[in-house]
């Protein structure tokens, strides 16, 4: 009994300390806890200075009515799924180096970083890998594609499109900027919402000229992801005297992740039966 003595009070000195270091601990926490959220706040400041700089009042608030930019620049990937011209594709796409795979039963595109692959399971793909590799991401990101490098920005007059009344911002891009630098697109959001409603855009991949011919998107319902607004459901408009007359064709997605895990590289890799794409 004597010798059990001696042990309980060294046991009981132990569970002493460790209190206390416990104690210590949750007061350094606490410490850094108050620290942390200064510098927190003191980066959000300058972060939202360095935007204001950076992009138009008006798109900042787009932006932040649909998630924030702050928000989605720590996002590192992003899934979904939608029905193309041959099936169900899944699209997976590494936000900042913009790494791309769209995969379907008839064929798999990807994107390594450098060159645009293609892998044929059955007939193949019958349009042009390059164009598309990236063409439907750059549709469903908006408008946060619209913060890349090497954008300008003009306002535009408020313009009306099937009977409602819009604000918009114009983009164009500096030359060499992506495949096709000639593309200009304009945004069009609810002027009392700031929801992004309409897209007009040019297409100039084939001949590089600058364009005229304007085409019209509606995203006409969203979804919530993560914190964000992104598209459900998108609606392709004919076009008479530049607006959109009437509805032609519309696509549904699904099965959407938007997450800052970043992606193995070699998810996106040319597996070895397929072959680059020629520019």
């Amino acid at each position: 009994m004597k010798k059990l003595i001696p042990t309980l009070l060294v046991l009981l000195a132990l569970v002493a300390c460790k209190n206390d270091k416990s104690n210590t601990s949750e007061i350094d926490a606490n410490a850094s806890s108050t620290v942390d959220t200064l510098k927190d706040s003191s980066e959000k400041n300058t972060s939202e200075t360095n935007l204001a700089k950076a992009y138009p009042e008006e798109l900042l608030s787009v932006f932040k009515t649909h998630g924030g930019l702050n928000h989605w620049k720590k996002m590192n990937n992003l899934c979904f799924e939608m029905k193309g011209s041959d099936g169900l594709e899944t699209h997976t796409v590494s936000l900042h180096d913009r790494k791309s795979k769209i995969e379907n039963k008839k064929w798999s595109i990807g994107f390594d970083g450098s060159e645009v692959w293609l892998l044929k399971h059955e007939l193949g793909y019958e349009g042009n890998p390059r164009f598309y590799h990236n063409l439907m991401f750059y549709f469903y990101a908006m408008p946060f594609v619209l913060a890349d490098p090497g954008i300008n920005y003009t306002s535009v007059e408020p313009t009306e499109l099937q009977g409602k009344k819009y604000e918009g911002i114009k983009i164009s891009y500096n030359d060499g900027v992506g495949d096709s630098s000639k593309d200009e697109y304009i945004l069009y959001y609810n002027p009392d919402t700031y929801v992004m409603e309409w897209l007009a855009y040019t297409v100039t991949f084939r001949d590089q000229k600058q364009s005229n011919d304007w085409h019209f998107v509606k995203y006409e319902k969203w979804q919530e992801v993560n914190g964000f607004q992104l598209p459900r459901k998108m609606v392709w408009w004919n076009v008479k005297d530049g607006k959109p007359s009437e509805a032609k064709s519309s696509l549904k997605f699904g099965k959407v992740a938007l997450t800052e895990t970043k992606l193995d590289a070699a998810i996106f890799e040319k597996p070895s039966e397929a072959e680059y794409v020629k520019p």
